[in-house]
């Protein structure tokens, strides 16, 4: 190699020093010194386009490297594998922190919806569960009318003094968002379908049921076939028969009383035409249907709603998400 080559070569090995050492002065300045692009600008004499171009340089080159690192009681990085295992919208995670899970998940719902109505949603809402009881219980009063309409999606369940609690949650979910409470004055499951029918062509129920093929959101429990101890403590619609003959066929969890088995498909039987309440299929065709649910009991269950797409959204405990995650994995 000639003196003229190695001189030249040295002069570009140089340059590319130079470059990178300029970028690397900048990346400093600006990242760990916290000077804005005019001021590094300024006390380098260079411009402040060069400045912003080296800066995004420097992140291409791998020389600066963003990091997040989650808090304590914050699962991101969770919500994240959930929502890729099961192809959901959203999957918000919560640690109870020795508190009740049902408490926890319910603070947890309140505070998703707080954040993501912003106003004109047709909500609708299953009837009374623990969870859903203290997700609406949870919520404070917007500023402004975040919801045009609250819609019940299957009769009352349980003895009809407590069917009230249905009642309430409406009223005071309406109360929180501005929204119509829309009521369904009916039983959630009768005791033949004949019967059933007959109250479905009720102009009182028609009226009600017309309404939920325009809702934007659905605000969901999640129920098993063993009824939760509020349910047993209210007079459970579903009796020991019924629930004997829904595992007998595969079922392992319901959403709005409709059965469905481990892979979320809805069970072949005779109790689905008793039910007074929104259909399969308008249920799966809401946009966003939040599920509600946690505790290791509810697993199954959350599983299955999951895989048949009865939920798209999912709030529930970290103990719950790491099973669902660990599960996908060994399928």
């Amino acid at each position: 190699m000639s003196e003229s080559d190695a001189a030249t070569r040295g002069d570009a090995y140089s340059h590319v020093d130079d470059h990178t050492r300029l970028m690397v002065r900048i990346a400093r300045m600006y990242h760990e010194q916290g000077l804005r692009q005019a001021q590094i600008a300024a006390r380098l004499h260079v411009s402040q386009p060069r400045v912003s171009r080296l800066l995004k340089r420097a992140v291409d080159a791998g020389i600066v490297r963003t990091t997040v690192s989650e808090p304590g009681g914050v699962f991101t990085e969770l919500e994240r594998r959930l929502e890729r295992a099961f192809g959901l919208v959203e999957a918000v995670v919560v640690d109870p922190g020795g508190q009740d899970e049902v408490r926890a998940v319910g603070s947890a719902t309140a505070a998703y919806l707080e954040t993501t109505m912003t106003g004109g949603d047709r909500v609708g809402i299953s009837s009374w569960s623990a969870s859903l009881i203290a997700a609406v219980d949870a919520m404070r009063p917007a500023h402004s009318v975040v919801a045009t309409s609250v819609v019940q999606l299957m009769g009352g369940v349980g003895e009809s003094r407590v069917q009230v609690e249905a009642t309430r949650m409406l009223t005071r979910f309406a109360a929180a968002t501005g929204a119509e409470p829309v009521f369904l004055p009916a039983p959630g499951l009768l005791g033949s379908s004949s019967a059933r029918e007959s109250l479905m062509a009720d102009p009182s129920v028609m009226s009600v049921a017309s309404h939920w093929p325009d809702l934007t959101i659905a605000l969901l429990g999640i129920g098993t076939t063993e009824p939760s101890p509020l349910l047993r403590s209210s007079g459970n619609a579903v009796t020991e028969a019924d629930e004997a003959s829904l595992r007998a066929v595969g079922a392992v969890g319901d959403v709005c009383l409709r059965y469905f088995d481990a892979d979320g498909l809805p069970v072949r039987s005779g109790f689905d035409g008793r039910v007074i309440g929104i259909s399969p299929d308008v249920l799966r065709s809401i946009p966003r249907r939040i599920g509600v649910a946690g505790g290791t009991r509810k697993l199954a269950a959350i599983r299955g709603a999951l895989h048949g797409g009865w939920v798209n959204v999912l709030v529930t405990d970290v103990a719950i998400a790491r099973a669902l995650v660990e599960s996908e994995q060994h399928r």
